[in-house]
């Protein structure tokens, strides 16, 4: 392999390159997108376990797995939610990033459903009280918590962990909203429930390469 990178002729490097490589994506997918988290996307909140927060900092990006019970994130309003930062390593890793460069993303996953939902927006550190004991378990107070104001939200398609088979056999959580509820609200209306979760939903996992 050439030791210098950016000489190697199969390398892609400007914007232009990468577009001849893919289609244009369908109107849909770019229109998709929504600035608040409403009923839907809050249900989806609601029924995760587990998503992982990306962070990028002075030393580099991370990626940090967040879990805990289902409605372990709490949602303030529309375009504020918080995570806890629960007992970990103490590396602390994201908060560093959060603190050089507030810009975050989190991806959250419910078991049973190929689509995720991603959220983007910046962060800061809060020792509130009130906000800390809203999501301590037990006795167990987080130190931190996350305070994320939401600039952009979305749903992911579900070809990525239909491939990983990832909930193979596993039935969707109850209370969590179809991926066709979930567009159809971010979409306003445009997009209808039914023709993705009947069709749009099906073609995806048929056609997963």
């Amino acid at each position: 392999m050439d030791a210098n990178p950016a000489a190697n002729p199969f390398d892609v490097t400007s914007h232009e390159a990468l577009a001849t490589l893919y289609d244009a994506p369908r109107p849909l997918v770019l229109a998709k997108a929504t600035d608040r988290i409403e009923g839907k996307s809050a249900a989806f909140i609601a029924a995760s376990p587990f998503c992982v927060l990306s962070t990028v900092g002075n030393r580099g990006p991370h990626a940090t797995p967040r879990g805990d019970a289902p409605g372990f994130v709490a949602l303030l309003d529309e375009r504020t939610l918080v995570l806890p930062d629960r007992r970990g390593n103490n590396r602390i890793d994201a908060l560093r990033d959060v603190l050089d460069d507030p810009r975050v993303a989190i991806l959250f996953l419910v078991p049973g459903m190929g689509e995720t939902l991603r959220v983007h927006g910046t962060a800061r550190i809060s020792t509130d009280p009130e906000l800390r004991g809203r999501l301590a378990m037990g006795r167990s107070v987080p130190p931190t918590v996350l305070v994320v104001s939401v600039t952009e939200v979305f749903m992911q398609c579900p070809r990525a962990l239909l491939r990983a088979e990832l909930w193979a056999g596993r039935e969707k959580a109850a209370g969590a909203p179809t991926g066709g509820e979930m567009i159809a609200e971010h979409t306003k209306g445009a997009y209808d429930a039914k023709v993705y979760d009947n069709e749009t939903a099906p073609f995806c996992a048929e056609n997963l390469y």
